[in-house]
């Protein structure tokens, strides 16, 4: 009688096993990769809107009142190839030392964020008295 060459069903059932596993990790990585990617693109477009924000009021020749001034924004604006996102932002100006500079603290949030979620971006400037 000849002997068969071959792998048997407990043999076959370990290798799809490990295959099994292997991409299952590398699906996980995957997601993860993709999530992070996600989360920095929206950072730094928080950034970018809390920079514009920023140069708004300094390029401004009003002199800033202490408080809180908030708004909104879509960046990247529609049609730029790129899904338009709306932003929140959250500008405390408050007073220094120094009576003629004013300190400008901006918090950037998705327009769909909670109250109490952190900001994504967080940018400080100042103005002087024109």
């Amino acid at each position: 009688m000849r002997r068969q060459r071959g792998f048997t069903l407990l043999e076959v059932l370990v290798a799809l096993v490990v295959v099994a596993l292997s991409l299952g990790a590398i699906v996980q990585a995957t997601g993860g990769y993709t999530a992070n990617q996600a989360y920095l693109r929206d950072r730094t477009f928080a950034e970018w809107v809390a920079h514009n924000q920023l140069v708004t009021a300094l390029m401004s020749s009003d002199w800033p009142d202490t408080g809180r001034t908030r708004g909104e924004v879509e960046l990247p604006r529609a049609g730029a190839g790129i899904g338009a996102r709306e932003w929140r932002w959250v500008m405390q100006v408050s007073t220094t030392p120094e009576e003629e500079l004013r300190r400008l603290d901006i918090e950037v949030y998705p327009l769909d964020a909670d109250e109490d979620e952190a900001p994504l971006a967080t940018l400080t400037g100042f103005k002087g008295k024109p």
